[in-house]
């Protein structure tokens, strides 16, 4: 049996990992895991990862989840460019510093301003309050900040002249807030020019096709309030 990926594209790391198998030609047998059904927890998807979370792998008898993990797989199985994964030592340390940062900080940020803006209330059927969406878009600014200046700075890409892994995981990042209708990139023309960039380097055709299902988020249909029982808890978890 061959390589297997289960992805949902709703989720900023499977569209990571999603755009770099297809991008790399990586073959790969694609199960969807349907997020807002809650299929991630069913106990079929528990025997690939008793995480119950996506992105996960499974390659033969190997399992794997967690999306970096997952993509430095893939940059070491697979006869990719080294750009994506640098073997110059300063280069790769640069990747891997963001990878290390964005966890905790941007994908939080990215993460709590969608659903914040579009899926609370879609679960709720109700707003969240003004402060607590003006606290959430308020961090986001700070850590774009960060990104833009201490990651970016002035060249092409996060960790130099080319993409890296890092953009791919910063752009599926940003796409989230974009998808709940926030200008992440107005007013920050570095960023804005970066974006260009590494649209350009994936394929404007496949980064569409990654991110159809998160520029529709605001059309989003909630799951069935059983279902919503029992998947909010974890929702509230993980964007506290």
């Amino acid at each position: 049996m061959g390589l297997e990926l289960y992805l949902d594209l709703l989720s900023q790391p499977c569209r990571a990992v999603y755009i770099f198998a297809k991008k790399n030609g990586i073959p790969f047998e694609l199960h969807t895991v349907d997020l807002l059904k809650g299929q991630h927890l069913s106990d079929a998807f528990a025997q690939v990862n008793p995480l119950q979370k996506v992105p996960a792998l499974r390659d033969g008898d190997f399992t794997l989840s967690e999306s970096v993990a997952i993509l430095l797989y893939l940059t070491r199985k697979y006869k990719v460019p080294d750009y994506w994964y640098p073997q110059d030592l300063q280069a790769c340390a640069r990747v891997d510093e963001y990878l290390a940062w964005q966890h905790k900080t941007l994908r939080r940020n990215c993460l709590r301003a969608l659903w914040h803006k579009v899926m609370l209330p879609l679960f709720l059927r109700e707003p969240v309050s003004p402060e607590t969406l003006r606290a959430t878009l308020a961090e986001l600014d700070v850590n774009l900040k960060v990104l833009e200046d201490k990651f970016l700075q002035n060249k092409a890409f996060l960790a130099g002249p080319q993409i890296s892994l890092a953009d791919l995981v910063a752009i599926t990042e940003l796409m989230h807030p974009v998808g709940a209708g926030c200008q992440v990139f107005e007013g920050r023309p570095k960023l804005a020019a970066w974006r260009q960039g590494v649209e350009a380097a994936v394929g404007e055709a496949l980064f569409q096709e990654a991110h159809e299902f998160i520029l529709k988020a605001k059309d989003s249909q909630p799951a069935d309030d059983t279902l919503k029982q029992k998947l909010l808890p974890k929702v509230l978890a993980m964007i506290q």
